[in-house]
C-alpha cells in the first residue's frame, strides 16, 4: 500500500515539474524592464520614433590619443564635465565615477568619458596626472580635453546637461554635476546626480539593466 501511495505522488510531481521547469524557462526569455529615452524625438510617419542622438565629436585623451564616437561604437558609457581643480563637487563626482568603473572594470562593453570644461588648463599631460590619482592603467575610463567651444556645445546639445546658452567664450562656463547614461545607439537613457551616493547606485542598477537588454536583444533579434 506504501508503494502505491510513493508511485501515485512520484506520478503526480513529475508532470508538475516540467511544468514549473517550462514556466522558468519563458520567464528567463521574458522582456526586461526597460530605461527610458531622455531629450527631444520625433515622429516619421506617425509610427516610427526618432529618439534624440548625441552628435559626432573628436577630443585628445590623457593618452595622447584622439577619441570620437568610434571609440565608443557598440559600448554604453557614462559621461561627466568637470575640471582638474575643481575643489567642491568635482572630487565627489570623480570618487563616485570609480566606483562605477570598479563595477565594470571587467566588462568590455562600458567606457566612462569625462570631459574637461577647463581645456586653457586641463592639458592632456594635466589629466594624465589627474587619472593617475585613481589608479588607471586602461582605457575604459577617458579623461577628454579639447577646443573648449567643442566641448561645451557637446554639454549642451548633446547631453543635455545645460540648459543656459552661451558660446564657448572666455566667459562662459559649465559646472555641472550630474552624469549621463548614453546607450549604444548614442541615446540618452538616464541622468543622475554625481554627488548623490544613492543615485550613482540606481546608475550601477541602470547600467546592468542596459546591459540585459542588449542581452535580450541578441537573444531575440
Amino acid at each position: 500500500m506504501k508503494n502505491t501511495s510513493y508511485i501515485y505522488w512520484l506520478l503526480l510531481l513529475i508532470p508538475i515539474s516540467f511544468i514549473g521547469l517550462y514556466f522558468f524557462n519563458k520567464s528567463q526569455d521574458a522582456p526586461l524592464r526597460t530605461l527610458p529615452y531622455l531629450g527631444p524625438k520625433q515622429y516619421q510617419d506617425k509610427v516610427d520614433t526618432a529618439y534624440h542622438v548625441v552628435k559626432s565629436f573628436s577630443f585628445m585623451n590623457q593618452y595622447h590619443e584622439t577619441v570620437t564616437e568610434q571609440t565608443v561604437a557598440n559600448k554604453i558609457y557614462v559621461t561627466d564635465f568637470f575640471f582638474t581643480t575643481c575643489q567642491t563637487i568635482c572630487p565627489i563626482m570623480s570618487n563616485q565615477l570609480e566606483r562605477v568603473y570598479k563595477t565594470f572594470a571587467d566588462n568590455p562593453d562600458v567606457m566612462i568619458l569625462s570631459h574637461t570644461v577647463a581645456p586653457e588648463e586641463d592639458s592632456v599631460e594635466v589629466l594624465m596626472q589627474y587619472a593617475n590619482k585613481y589608479g588607471l592603467k586602461d582605457k575604459k575610463w577617458l579623461f577628454l580635453t579639447g577646443e573648449k567651444k567643442h566641448l561645451y556645445d557637446m554639454a549642451r546639445k548633446s547631453y543635455l546637461l545645460n540648459v543656459e546658452d552661451g558660446n564657448g567664450d572666455a566667459d562662459d562656463f559649465i559646472h555641472t554635476q550630474n552624469f549621463v547614461l548614453v546607450d549604444k545607439e548614442k541615446h540618452l537613457r538616464g541622468m543622475y546626480d554625481g554627488t548623490d551616493s544613492a543615485e550613482i547606485s540606481r546608475l550601477i542598477v541602470d547600467m546592468q539593466l542596459l546591459l540585459k537588454e542588449y542581452a535580450y536583444k541578441e537573444k531575440h533579434p
